[in-house]
């Protein structure tokens, strides 16, 4: 795969055959966890967005502090209601002025809105900053159908997606949903292709590496001079 954008490579993944064997579970090497500087991460809220924004952030830092030695699966639900609930959906033409744009989990709480792509990138680096390896988690494009049972029609959604071991049905954490269910009862979700920090997973094809998505490179890249250490 070329260094395209997530899109592209959505559109071509749509083409692979076998798509639900996207949400198998590949074992990587662990790495650290998420680690923060969270006055350098406060003041950068402060001066880019305001002072709601600098509340905001610090609100989410305590909540991870609080909550870093809880058990997984309650780690789960409080960054899931976290996230859904203090940011509202929108699109990237209204929040940023972009056809695409990745954020970090700053700039999501900055403007208090995000679209599919910033919801699970916000959970993703909170869980793995709570201390949940990486491994066990995947951004997971999919078609999500709209309309109710029967209907053919589908938009282009991300969720993430948490595997408790490798042969689990992995759960699903969507902002579209304040429950975190089994992949196997989403019924409206066809998984595409999924990423991580460790590869890019393709049914029928060998992982890739994830800096082959070039908005990918960009998020990690704004949230090191925001003072988080991906």
């Amino acid at each position: 795969m070329s260094a395209v954008s997530a899109r592209r490579l959505l559109r071509r993944a749509c083409l692979a055959i076998t798509l639900s064997l996207v949400f198998a579970y590949v074992a990587a090497p662990t790495i650290a966890a998420l680690e923060f500087d969270a006055l350098r991460i406060q003041q950068t809220a402060q001066s880019r967005f305001g002072p709601s924004a600098a509340r905001a952030v610090s609100g989410w830092l305590a909540l991870l502090a609080q909550h870093r030695a809880t058990p997984e699966s309650q780690q789960l639900r409080v960054v899931n209601n976290f996230w859904n609930t203090e940011v509202r959906g929108g699109e990237d033409k209204d929040i940023w002025r972009e056809t695409d744009y990745w954020a970090t989990p700053l700039e999501t709480l900055g403007k208090q809105a995000g679209d599919c792509e910033d919801f699970v990138i916000a959970k993703y680096f909170s869980l793995v900053h709570m201390g949940i390896p990486p491994e066990k988690l995947r951004l997971i494009y999919v078609r999500a159908r709209i309309g109710g049972m029967g209907s053919t029609q589908s938009i282009a959604h991300m969720v993430l997606g948490y595997y408790e071991t490798p042969e689990s049905d992995p759960l699903v954490l969507d902002n579209l949903s304040t429950s975190i269910m089994p992949a196997s009862q989403r019924r409206d979700l066809t998984p595409v292709f999924s990423f991580n920090a460790q590869g890019i997973y393709v049914a029928g094809a060998a992982p890739a590496s994830p800096d082959r998505i070039s908005r990918w490179r960009g998020v990690l890249a704004r949230m090191q001079q925001e003072g988080f250490v991906p």
